[in-house]
């Protein structure tokens, strides 16, 4: 295996076993590991990657480190970097599943997880955080997300439902000002 691969591997198990809560958790974890320390995709590849992986079937960070597993190294990158992520959780959860049964009861492991779940709710805001510093924002913008989110909370749209059309108006409205400003221009 080449040190490439090797690399996308085991960075991607350390982001899989160091980081709890999920694919949304995980972002500022794998923002810091590929931009800031392996320098393998940009801040703006960040924000791709997020969307992409929040469009596509599947878990987002399992989907997040195969489409930078891919851009780093090609298919053999993204199998090395999604098994890479995807292992270290396989493990915990069959170890977890034999032991939780028997220790579940206890205070102690319930005090534990209520303050697993406060910290991973800190890891989800500050990925919402760097999100949001980094998107454009135009009316357009901040229009559609809040548009998009009193869908979500109070009306209880399907997800899936809700990117398809905020990717639709995304190119309705691109489309628009690229035609006004080429009508413009002329």
């Amino acid at each position: 295996m080449d040190s490439k691969k090797k690399d996308l591997f085991i960075t991607f198990a350390k982001i899989g076993l160091f980081t709890f809560g999920g694919g949304y958790a995980m972002i500022p974890l794998i923002q810091k590991e590929v931009v800031d320390n392996k320098k393998w995709v940009s801040d703006k590849d960040i924000l791709d990657v997020v969307a992409i992986a929040e469009s596509t079937p599947g878990p987002i960070a399992v989907n997040a480190a195969t489409f930078i597993g891919k851009k780093v190294a090609g298919p053999a990158g993204a199998l090395m970097a999604t098994i890479g992520v995807v292992l270290p959780s396989f493990v915990i959860i069959v170890a977890i599943s034999f032991v939780l049964e028997t220790f579940q009861h206890l205070r102690i492991v319930q005090y534990a997880f209520r303050g697993i779940r406060a910290g991973v709710l800190a890891l989800i805001l500050k990925a919402l955080f760097t999100l949001l510093k980094q998107c454009k924002k135009d009316v357009f913008s901040i229009a559609l997300m809040s548009l998009t989110f009193a869908a979500s909370v109070f009306l209880d749209i399907n997800a899936i439902i809700l990117i398809i059309c905020c990717g639709v108006m995304g190119i309705i409205v691109t489309s628009y000002r690229r035609g006004r400003e080429k009508n413009d221009i002329s």
